[in-house]
């Protein structure tokens, strides 16, 4: 990356990488032999590549979002193309910033810039809506959303007078039932907990004291969403959430008093698939204040999610965040080209877990809180079980969710013993580590 362009080590490149797989395939096609074309302008890079069969692929990257534009078959976002782009630019094998952007990438980078305006620009511009019509339907789906929620608080007064152990025994079938009428019922929020429900069965042993907390955590939303009216305004804006009947995007970046901006380091990313929608969740920190934030992007029909931030980097911004009483979801807005960002300042386990519980006095139905661990060191429990991350020169330590897997190793291999910089989630069942920093360079989990 040439020009005004701060460059990138290629680890911070692969990092963007959605599998093993495609690393190694970007790696393999960094070298300017499978190159021809290729140019940079400003925040945008391109190039022909020569596949196989004698195909040629026409591949762009916009460094701003970053973005991606391949001919490719692959759904991948970024593809093996992309990442070997990107790794070729990272070594200096693209032209001088001035080259002259071939048509189909002017195309391409117009298109970008017509699909991120719409929505605010439909916003700005929309008429007043008949305030009439708008309570009625208002109120046409607060109607449902209460027979749904008064439904589901039966279903769970008979699990628990019928008892809990005969949740191991049952099948999915009944809740998968009853998660489809939450989302006749308008809630899509009820439907995504009862199929977290269904699962605890199976989460191993002490499953019935997580149903049970898991029941108790769920009849508090049902019985909250029968009287939002008459909750503090902060509160009822995280019942709504809760419930799936959130504030929308464009509607939250289109007022402008409510937008955030300043400069933000990705603290992490983590993938996930929610029925047949892929998920992906990014992690933010305001530099100045230390404010986190949580971006969503959905992928459907196989497609990967459209947001993709490289993790360690920095950039300007502008966010607005969703109301509720602990606000954490935000929507993104403007951003500059993203650059390699500092390690962040982290806290002590106790910060963490006091963090946790302010943000748990306001939501109680958070199950985690975003934090920045530093001068940490994993230590492993008997048996390679119970993992913690303890304060090199102090008594406490946060233990590692159950859930970590082949994270814990990686911790322990970037450690060698010496304390760590790891940013996470803090939650009741312990931390899960998304991002450790390593000679300054941030490594995914």
């Amino acid at each position: 990356m040439t020009g005004q362009q701060v460059r990138w080590t290629a680890e911070r490149l692969l990092a963007l990488a959605p599998d093993a797989a495609s690393r190694r395939a970007g790696e393999g096609l960094a070298a300017a032999d499978h190159w021809s074309d290729t140019g940079e302008q400003g925040e945008t890079l391109w190039g022909l590549c020569q596949g196989g069969g004698g195909r040629t692929y026409r591949t762009a990257v916009d460094l701003a979002g970053p973005a991606y534009r391949c001919d490719c078959p692959s759904r991948k976002s970024p593809c093996k193309h992309a990442l070997g782009l990107l790794l070729l630019s990272a070594g200096s094998g693209t032209p001088a910033a001035d080259a002259r952007r071939p048509e189909w990438v002017v195309r391409w980078a117009a298109d970008r810039r017509a699909r991120t305006d719409a929505p605010t620009a439909r916003q700005a511009g929309r008429a007043p809506a008949d305030p009439e019509a708008a309570r009625r339907r208002a109120e046409r789906r607060a109607a449902r959303i209460a027979a749904g929620a008064e439904e589901l608080e039966q279903r769970l007064i008979d699990l628990i007078r019928v008892g809990l152990a005969g949740a191991e025994r049952a099948d999915g079938a009944g809740w998968e039932e009853t998660a489809a009428r939450m989302v006749d019922a308008q809630a899509p929020g009820l439907a995504s907990r009862v199929r977290e429900l269904a699962a605890v069965p199976a989460s191993g042993p002490g499953w019935p004291a997580r149903l049970l907390a898991e029941c108790a955590l769920l009849h508090l939303l049902v019985r909250a969403a029968a009287r939002t009216g008459s909750l503090p305004d902060p509160l009822a804006a995280t019942v709504r959430a809760r419930l799936g009947a959130g504030t929308e995007s464009s509607m939250l970046l289109a007022d402008e008093e409510a937008l955030v901006g300043g400069r933000f380091l990705v603290l992490g990313r983590r993938e996930d698939q929610e029925g047949r929608l892929a998920v992906r969740r990014i992690w933010l920190r305001r530099l100045r204040c230390g404010r986190p934030a949580l971006l969503l992007s959905y992928g459907a029909g196989g497609r990967p999610p459209e947001l993709d931030l490289p993790v360690g980097a920095v950039m300007d911004a502008e966010l607005a965040y969703h109301p509720g009483g602990a606000p954490l979801r935000a929507a993104l807005g403007r951003r500059s080209a993203a650059a390699p960002g500092p390690v962040p300042e982290g806290i002590r386990p106790a910060e963490a877990l006091a963090a946790y519980g302010e943000a748990v006095r306001h939501d109680p139905w958070l199950t985690s809180w975003p934090v920045v661990l530093a001068g940490v060191v994993p230590i492993p429990g008997e048996g390679g079980e119970g993992w913690q991350l303890a304060e090199s020169d102090g008594e406490d330590a946060l233990p590692l969710h159950r859930a970590t897997g082949a994270g814990r190793w990686t911790l322990a291999a970037v450690s060698g013993g010496d304390p760590l910089t790891v940013f996470g989630e803090c939650g009741p069942e312990g931390f899960v580590p998304h991002t450790v920093w390593s000679e300054g360079e941030a490594v995914m989990l």
